[in-house]
């Protein structure tokens, strides 16, 4: 299938486009610069230098596509939401433009727009997709998107809403951090540790993505973790005996996070039990169940990443 993929050169974006190249699939990808349409090039995707605050630099190459497979999000910007709404609109008035349909092309086109976990709020109690929303100030935004994709729904699209966990693997993310600060010697933890952090494997959750392309009726909200349940205490103490030195923990209060971290603290010291009943009734079964029993494989990748 074509696809038009945006935050290819992303930690989410860039383990989809593998994956989706892997899979035979025609990726488009997004990307900034002459460096990163090199990047993406190398990886057999086809490059278009644009900026997703400009939509009419990526407009044109969003036409004529089977699907979209919006993975992005500029951050640095300090206009993320707006930059983020203004490109769903830009790709879901792509995709319902009248198309010529090859015999290679899905009967429907699809959007997948990758959310996240985070917008359900606290869930001490195991949380499906169906369950409601209570999202903190970092994530306020994030249902209005959201519904903005579901409602974009036609007997000619099909639109899908991923809610990744902490994505872990290689040098990224959250974990990715914990894994640096535990090598430097000193881990800093948002509140108690004992909460929950839902996780997936960056590979795993590519694998989502593709099974959700190939699936002509997978439409709605998935949900993608591993369901391990691991306290933020679990993974450093797994992590503990890997690195060369025992590092010290301190836990910093909540108070103290924010006037340091704002929004972002809150969304650290999160308390989440997360299922995936719909991803997992795909077919879809992560590789890796936790990052406690794979801390060792975990800490090899991030040095190899780090070298």
């Amino acid at each position: 299938m074509r696809i038009f993929l945006t935050g290819a050169t992303g930690y989410i974006g860039g383990a989809v486009l593998d994956a989706l190249v892997k899979h035979g699939h025609d990726v488009t990808a997004l990307v900034r610069d002459n460096e990163k349409a090199r990047r993406v090039g190398k990886r057999n995707a086809h490059p278009v230098i644009g900026n997703l605050a400009d939509p009419e630099s990526y407009k044109a190459a969003a036409d004529a596509q089977d699907g979209y497979i919006h993975t992005a999000f500029d951050r640095p910007s300090g206009r993320g939401p707006e930059i983020d709404r203004a490109a769903l609109e830009t790709i879901i008035a792509a995709a319902k433009r009248p198309r010529t349909v090859s015999p290679s092309a899905p009967a429907k086109r699809f959007i997948i727009y990758t959310s996240g976990v985070w917008v359900l709020g606290p869930s001490p109690d195991p949380a499906a997709e169906d369950a409601p929303l209570n999202p903190p100030p970092i994530a306020s935004w994030r249902p209005a998107h959201e519904q903005l994709v579901l409602d974009a729904a036609s007997p000619a699209l099909r639109t899908v809403i991923v809610r990744p966990g902490v994505v872990y693997g290689n040098a990224g993310g959250m974990v990715g951090d914990l894994l640096k600060m535990a090598s430097n010697g000193l881990v800093r933890v948002v509140g108690d540790g004992n909460n929950h952090w839902p996780l997936v494997y960056d590979r795993d959750l590519a694998d989502l993505y593709v099974r959700l392309v190939a699936n002509p009726d997978a439409s709605g909200v998935y949900h993608a973790n591993d369901e391990g349940d691991e306290r933020v205490n679990d993974i450093i103490a797994a992590i503990k005996p890997h690195v060369a030195h025992k590092p010290d923990v301190r836990y910093v209060p909540i108070e103290e996070a924010r006037s340091k971290m704002g929004p972002f603290a809150d969304a650290m010291a999160l308390d989440q039990v997360v299922r995936s009943p719909r991803a997992r009734a795909l077919g879809w079964t992560p590789s890796l169940h936790s990052v406690a029993g794979n801390a060792a494989r975990l800490v090899e990748e991030w040095r190899n990443a780090n070298a």
